[in-house]
């Protein structure tokens, strides 16, 4: 679990290897990441858009940019969190993510929330890893 604190918004991720929908021998991994965004603030905030960085294992990066989350720009009042689940493809068994989320408060400040760093690892990254140590 990975955590990141910006205006009071606490940003939570949950990553996991989706051995069942991977296929390492194709060079396909997909991981699944759980987001809760909790608003610990005193005011109602709204989540407009998210920036993602993500970098495989052979350090390419890829910019995904676009309106709100799973197609939702969610509301979430003082003391509430939003809770949703989204998937990332890789074509190397490890990777990370970072990136944040654009917000806007009840009296229209926009400001900008940080989504923490996380690693997406997979069995076989483990394995690679081991072979290259061994050999």
């Amino acid at each position: 679990m990975y955590r990141a604190l910006t205006h009071d918004i606490e940003v939570t991720v949950t990553p996991s290897f989706l051995e069942d929908q991977s296929s390492p021998g194709h060079g396909d991994y997909f991981w699944a990441y759980t987001v809760q965004i909790a608003n610990h603030g005193p005011r109602p905030v709204q989540l407009r858009a998210r920036t993602w960085r993500i970098v495989d294992g052979d350090g390419a990066v890829e910019a995904v940019t676009g309106p709100g989350v799973v197609g939702e720009q969610p509301h979430i009042a003082p003391g509430d969190a939003y809770t949703y689940t989204s998937g990332c493809p890789l074509r190397t068994p490890h990777g990370v993510m970072s990136g944040s989320y654009a917000m806007i408060d009840a009296a229209g400040e926009r400001f900008e929330v940080t989504i923490p760093t996380f690693v997406l690892d997979s069995p076989y990254a483990i394995r690679a890893g081991l072979a290259r140590v061994i050999h």
